[in-house]
């Protein structure tokens, strides 16, 4: 509500509400006497508090302060309240769009990106890189009312300033000019001190000559919240569960000329490209009915007084990125078709590359599956990732002599390895599991019975 009144009223209630000092400095600030000021009353339910809106410098002034947003650090997941703060993408006096990304944070799981709640010039950082930042901490400071051409030409008069000394530093140089002169006159009785640097300059090449043994320097590197992460669970795993791997063989020819027949029409028909991990995916579902044991956990207190068994497969599909090891999850595995699971860890790769997985594409997973073929592994122990019960990991396929039918003949082969909690699974049915695994991978049209 705006309504103007007299100058000897104006002035009672501005000292009311801004203090007498704050009046008489706006009024002396501004060119037009307070005669007439337009109050602003705000519609509070109890309180009736009045702004002035005073002549055109002071009101922008007054009203600017209002428009600078603190940004605090977002929620990240329901397990994480704390981070790293990684990297500062934008610096002050930086504009920047409204969802663009301002910071990261690294957290034991993934990287979570702070945005800019609206488009505006960022006036403040309140926090360093690497530093630890909880969830809600004031992180920065935005200024939602300025926009991107107030920001350039707030840098426009930084050039002038610079240029406006150049002008004046030939003068002074004119003085120096006579200078010079007396310079000159001192150098000759230095000249005599010269001899004793030569040999300063000997001593240091001496204690540069190479070591016999070559270089032996050292670095030590902090390691990031996922690596200490991983290396926590991981050393959990080995403390907590009783692991135990249990070898097998498999002739990959079946599903190799499976795959040759077929990869050229999935590809032009859906766009995914056919592999080896969507078959293993659906072996291992199967397996998993007839062995329920493999898909299931022990929770509850004291290392576990419970079995948890489950009627679907969530697969925990191990991708190795610059960070570490993550295990993003498909989830109801069992419902799909190998083309739909291809799709989805195809998928699921391309966020882990990108750093672009979230908390829910990493959460649960019944049981793992690791591919150490691809970096040329031919056997492994693979260690499980708790609460899960066994991990599967594949390995390189190499061209091998085998016996077939009384024949010795060259197959391509790979070595499959499980490992298993013997808390929970006994050797009969971890051997039982792999062997079906294998069988329906050395024939693929098992799976379709």
């Amino acid at each position: 509500m705006i309504r103007s009144m007299p100058s000897r009223l104006s002035r009672k209630y501005a000292s009311a509400a801004l203090g007498r000092r704050s009046v008489s400095m706006l009024s002396r600030a501004s060119s037009k006497p307070l005669a007439r000021c337009a109050i602003v009353q705000s519609a509070r339910p109890v309180l009736e508090h009045r702004l002035f809106v005073l002549p055109a410098a002071a009101t922008q002034f007054v009203l600017r302060t209002y428009a600078v947003t603190t940004v605090p650090v977002p929620p990240m997941a329901e397990s994480i309240t704390e981070g790293t703060l990684k990297q500062w993408v934008k610096n002050v006096g930086d504009f920047v769009e409204q969802d663009e990304e301002v910071a990261s944070i690294e957290t034991d799981k993934i990287d979570v990106a702070v945005n800019a709640p609206a488009s505006g010039v960022i006036t403040e950082i309140l926090a360093e890189e690497e530093s630890t930042v909880t969830v809600g901490q004031e992180l920065f400071k935005i200024d939602t009312e300025a926009s991107g051409s107030s920001g350039a030409s707030s840098e426009a008069p930084a050039p002038k300033e610079e240029a406006a000394p150049v002008n004046p530093s030939p003068e002074p140089a004119k003085p120096t000019t006579p200078e010079p002169p007396k310079a000159a006159a001192a150098p000759p009785p230095k000249a005599a001190a010269p001899p004793p640097s030569p040999p300063k300059a000997a001593e240091p090449a001496a204690a540069a000559a190479p070591s016999p043994f070559g270089s032996r320097e050292e670095r030590r590197v902090k390691m990031n919240r996922m690596r200490l992460r991983i290396a926590e669970r991981l050393k959990q795993s080995q403390n907590t569960a009783a692991s135990l791997t249990t070898f097998n063989e498999v002739d990959m020819s079946s599903l190799i000329e499976f795959r040759k027949l077929y990869k050229d029409e999935v590809l032009k028909k859906t766009g995914v490209k056919l592999g080896f991990m969507s078959a293993f995916s659906k072996a291992v579902c199967l397996a998993a009915k007839e062995i329920p044991a493999v898909n299931g956990a022990i929770e509850g207190p004291n290392g576990g007084d419970t079995i948890v068994y489950r009627d679907y497969v969530d697969i925990s599909v191990a991708v190795a990125t610059p960070k570490g090891l993550v295990t993003p999850v498909v989830r109801n595995a069992e419902t799909m078709s190998m083309v739909e699971v291809e799709k989805a860890i195809a998928d699921l790769g391309v966020k882990a590359r990108d750093n672009k997985l979230t908390i829910e594409d990493m959460a649960g997973g019944t049981i793992t599956i690791s591919n150490g073929g691809v970096f040329g592994s031919m056997m492994g122990t693979p260690i499980i990732n708790l609460p899960q019960t066994a991990v599967l990991g594949l390995h390189a396929i190499k061209d091998r002599a085998v016996a077939i039918n009384g024949k010795v003949e060259i197959r391509p082969m790979m070595y499959l390895a499980l490992t298993y909690d013997h808390r929970l699974l006994d050797g009969r049915e971890a051997v039982t599991f792999l062997k079906l695994v294998k069988e329906f991978i050395e024939d693929p049209r098992k799976m379709l019975l």
